[in-house]
């Protein structure tokens, strides 16, 4: 049976891939797929068209509040995305490391973290799954309630926890929100809790002392 596919389709799965953990530089050749009985090739953006937005809006990707919308929304708060970036505090990365939590998950080469996507998407699962085993008595017990306004959800709490580390979301959430915090760049742990709010986040197990094999 003979498959045919249109060019949004393909930039789709391309952009998708990308996503998943996998970055693209220059172009893709994507000549080889015979679409419709013609040979076509399609340009994929560069990372920089992408840092810069200089790419066509039509061919993003709908992720809703799945588990890679959550990834995709909080690396673009932290870094827009960007995998070589280290910031003026030195924090690494497209989900914005510090030294010692890598260290603490297995990673002690920041250059090799710098230059390997999937190493960046695997460290931030592991740390994710430490903060939701961390917190998980604090999840269960918080879920569904509202504190300062805002409804607290899973997806929340563990955005928190990257911003502030998991202590500083127990003690926010168990003071009634009276606990303050904000980062060196203003950001609150409220801000966190309500930005991320309602993802789906049931893909990561709680595991208490989970690394980057």
């Amino acid at each position: 049976m003979k498959r045919k596919f249109s060019h949004t389709v393909i930039v789709m799965l391309v952009v998708a891939i990308a996503a998943a953990g996998f970055s693209f530089s220059g172009k893709v050749d994507l000549s080889a797929y015979k679409l419709e009985d013609q040979i076509f090739c399609y340009d994929v953006p560069s990372a920089e068209q992408v840092r810069m937005e200089k790419w066509n809006d039509q061919y993003q990707v709908f992720l809703g509040k799945s588990y890679i919308a959550f990834k995709e929304a909080l690396a673009y708060n932290e870094s827009r995305g960007n995998y070589a970036i280290v910031n003026d505090l030195g924090y690494l990365g497209k989900y914005q490391f510090n030294r010692n939590t890598l260290k603490a998950i297995g990673i002690f080469n920041p250059q090799e973290f710098l230059n390997d996507t999937r190493l960046q998407e695997d460290a931030f699962h592991a740390f994710t799954a430490r903060n939701k085993w961390i917190l998980r008595k604090d999840i269960k017990r918080f879920v569904g309630t509202y504190i300062n306004g805002v409804k607290i959800t899973e997806s929340g709490i563990l955005a928190a926890a990257h911003l502030a580390g998991a202590g500083n979301v127990k003690k926010y959430l168990r003071s009634g929100g009276t606990f303050a915090f904000e980062d060196a760049f203003g950001t609150s742990l409220r801000y966190y809790l309500r930005k991320f709010s309602g993802y789906d986040t049931s893909f990561v197990e709680a595991e208490r002392k989970a690394t980057v094999m």
